[in-house]
């Protein structure tokens, strides 16, 4: 076993690539899942935007988190595991169980062939969707202590799938676990700079706000977290020896509302936000207009509500230090605009 070696599931995404980013960047190997070889090309294409040389030591293997093929070979050798990579679509699925199993599921498969090869420590990525969720008190500050309710009000099938593999992550350690160690981490919505053209649906927010595909704001906030600070959390995690059984709220402080993050990239961004609208959207339009926009769905929901969460553990414990809210948000308009995943001018 290489103490250096690290491996990183689902390559392909989002904060994955940032987390694979700042592990060579620290001199680590790292190994990535990807569900088919034939990605590899891409993802290192992607890597190349962000520094990384052809010769870093980095290398592929095919996993999925539905199949228990791979996954021995996955974390052969590995010190570390961060599993990152789980299911989260624009549109609300038919059925949950196609959220719920292969998140579940693919937690387990890969706890279980971490612990059969004596990785040391697991970091495992939920988020605050397994906090904050189903409760009857949403207007309070949520901490680690905190866990959605799956059987209360207005949980979505991504919310569920999250809580129901944490919560199996966790039973799994205790149960079964044997020396492996577990931390887990719970970011707010990401956004800051994307690497290529898979993001998180919070980064599908600011693209349709910029380029002008909605006509104005929802009554939806959300607290958010740079990308960057969530690979870095996750690192800080992997080593530090008191965070072993833990678990991490990522966010910065405070909350924004989309209207304040179009007042903020109008102002920023100049002549490249002149498509980003000004006016707000009544509640009864937006859900009206759900029915015929997908990505709405998932936004419907929370109309109206604030939840807000605290990383005054992750501060303190780990010495994680985030940028602003309005940094994430405006890095990840930039870097859209940059990488021509956005059209804001006429």
């Amino acid at each position: 076993m290489s103490e250096n070696r690290v491996l990183v599931t689902g390559g392909s995404g989002f904060v994955a690539g940032h987390c694979i980013v700042q592990l060579l960047e620290k001199g680590y190997e790292v190994r990535t899942t990807v569900r088919s070889l034939a990605k590899e090309a891409g993802v290192r294409e992607v890597l190349a935007t962000a520094g990384i040389a052809s010769d870093a030591p980095l290398s592929f293997v095919t996993a999925d988190l539905t199949s228990d093929d791979g996954w021995n070979a996955a974390v052969e050798g590995c010190t570390y595991v961060l599993h990152v990579a789980s299911p989260f679509p624009l549109d609300v699925p038919k059925h949950e169980d196609d959220l719920i199993i292969p998140a579940r599921d693919g937690t387990l498969r890969v706890l279980r062939a971490s612990r059969d090869a004596g990785v040391a420590r697991v970091v495992m990525t939920s988020s605050f969707a397994a906090v904050g969720y189903g409760q009857d008190d949403k207007n309070r500050v949520f901490t680690e202590e905190d866990w959605t309710n799956v059987d209360g009000p207005g949980i979505e099938p991504y919310v569920k799938s999250k809580t129901v593999a944490e919560r199996a992550a966790w039973d799994f350690i205790a149960r079964e676990g044997g020396a492996l160690q577990l931390v887990v981490i719970n970011p707010v919505g990401i956004f800051g700079p994307v690497l290529g053209d898979d993001f998180a649906s919070s980064v599908e927010i600011v693209r349709r706000i910029v380029d002008g595909a909605i006509p104005g704001y929802p009554k939806f906030s959300m607290q958010a977290v740079d990308v960057r600070d969530v690979a870095t959390a996750h690192i800080l995690a992997m080593l530090a020896p008191e965070a072993n059984g833990q678990r991490f709220l990522a966010t910065s402080e405070g909350i924004l509302s989309m209207a304040d993050m179009g007042a903020l990239l109008r102002e920023k961004l100049g002549p490249a936000g002149k498509r980003i609208p000004k006016r707000n959207i009544p509640n009864y339009v937006v859900r009206l207009a759900s029915i015929f926009d997908k990505p709405l769905r998932q936004v419907t929901p929370e109309l109206g509500h604030q939840r807000i969460a605290t990383s005054a553990k992750a501060i303190t414990v780990l010495g994680w230090k985030p940028a602003t809210k309005e940094e994430a948000v405006l890095a990840t308009a930039e870097s859209l605009i940059a990488r021509g995943l956005v059209k804001p001018t006429a």
